[in-house]
């Protein structure tokens, strides 16, 4: 498709969707993104002194990454080619490129080859069409939800530069809205509606951040309604039970849980509530928030508190024995109780820390006094031989018994901290190594 397609006025307007019918045709009909295409920005400058750059466009569905593509063709009156990176392949891609090179034949017309969700192509694909953003064959522009750095390869990154698009907020989809109801030539203007301030700030608001969800909406809303208003009736019913945005397994979810387990890490029980009902409302599963919340429990609470992994635990079971919306308060409960709760990462540090020491220091042998001795053999090896049971000693401790092999220095993981239990605990493994000190004759006998 070129750009004179993508804007012709032959088009049968009506017949599209409201959402692409409204899809801005100039950089002043553009609304949101002022970080990149506001006076002044890189972007808007580039596209206006025609110099441009491959890019990729990063951000949330909805948020203007296929229109900016259209602008960037249309202003430099470039062939505009787009692909799907779901439904095309490498043979796609070759005749995209061939088309590219009759353009810049006949007329010396450049070419924008517009990937969507080009986080879907493979490496195999990538390769296909890298060449030829190298040489300059195409302008490659890449839409994608997902992370880029994740999901495409250094060489294609290296040469394109990444834009990061936000959520458009409430104010902006209420003007986008507003737009649609007085554009008579693409969007609803010729009908007359009205539509009260609530009920737009209630679409806006059920829209998430996504024109396009938007417009969608009130166009069903509009459809539904009669005479020259669109009713509340209609516009309760096309939002009811409208999910938030929520990308099952893709970027947005990482970055949900990641800000779940930040809060309660942060002891901040209000925001951890926050994003585990922002999960849970997006259609989370919530054993996946339950394991994670076990994770929790052991990593940055450990044996601060260690009642938070019992509670972890039985609110895991709690939703796997009950389903919802009973597991889910478990859940909750967990949460809270974790945000609340004395924190420590001493154990997640020292389990860190003996496995890069066992993976640097090689196999050292198991000391014999420590060695199980089940068969005679064993024994008259000497296996388990000097072996001090503890609970055969003052206090049930082996004073100055060694527990590391013979060939490695004694070594210290475990640091409790000055928070919850760990100070009792501090205080006992304290006492413990000045009995080993005494027993070692480290230290004067009292």
């Amino acid at each position: 498709m070129s750009d004179n397609d993508l804007f012709s006025q032959d088009a049968p307007e009506l017949t599209r969707p409201l959402a692409d019918r409204m899809r801005p045709r100039n950089l002043d009909q553009f609304l949101g993104q002022a970080h990149i295409v506001g006076e002044g920005k890189p972007l808007r400058m580039a596209i206006e002194s025609d110099r441009l750059h491959s890019v990729i466009f990063w951000g949330p569905p909805g948020t203007g990454k296929t229109t900016l593509a259209t602008l960037i063709a249309h202003h430099s009156g470039a062939q505009f080619l787009s692909l799907s990176a779901v439904l095309s392949g490498v043979k796609d891609i070759r005749a995209a490129v061939d088309k590219a090179r009759e353009a810049y034949r006949l007329n010396g017309q450049k070419t924008v080859l517009f990937i969507d969700e080009v986080h879907r192509f493979n490496k195999a694909q990538q390769d296909a069409f890298l060449p030829h953003v190298e040489d300059g064959t195409v302008l490659f522009i890449g839409a994608t939800t997902e992370n880029p750095s994740f999901e495409l390869n250094n060489a294609l990154l290296s040469r394109a530069r990444t834009y990061v698009l936000k959520s458009l907020g409430p104010e902006e989809l209420e003007q986008i809205i507003d737009q649609a109801l007085m554009d008579s030539e693409r969007g609803l203007g010729g009908r007359g509606l009205q539509l009260e301030p609530e009920l737009r700030r209630l679409i806006a608001e059920a829209a998430d951040g996504d024109a396009r969800r938007a417009l969608n909406l009130l166009e069903i809303a509009a459809d539904l309604s009669s005479g020259g208003s669109i009713s509340r009736s209609a516009v309760e019913e096309v939002v009811g039970g409208n999910l938030r945005r929520f990308d099952k397994g893709g970027d947005g979810f990482y970055d949900q849980i990641s800000a779940l387990h930040k809060s309660v890490r942060g002891s901040a029980p209000d925001g951890a509530l926050y994003w585990f009902a922002r999960m849970i409302d997006g259609g989370c599963d919530p054993l996946y928030i339950a394991r994670r919340v076990v994770r929790m429990a052991s990593e940055d609470i450990g044996n601060a508190d260690p009642r938070a992994l019992t509670i972890a635990l039985n609110a895991w079971e709690t939703q796997e024995r009950l389903g919802s919306p009973e597991g889910e308060l478990a859940i909750a409960q967990a949460i809270l109780y974790l945000a609340c709760a004395p924190k420590s990462n001493a154990v997640y540090l020292a389990y860190k820390a003996v496995m890069q020491d066992i993976r640097e220091s090689g196999s050292h042998e198991i000391p014999v006094h420590l060695r199980n001795a089940p068969t005679r053999l064993m024994k008259e090896l000497g296996y388990g031989r000097d072996y001090r049971y503890a609970h055969d000693e003052p206090d049930a401790y082996a004073a100055g018994e060694h527990y590391f092999p013979e060939t490695l220095p004694e070594r210290r993981y475990y640091y409790p901290v000055e928070r919850g239990l760990e100070i009792k605990i501090a205080e006992k493994l304290e006492r413990l190594r000045a009995l080993d000190r005494k027993a070692r004759g480290e230290v004067p006998n009292d």
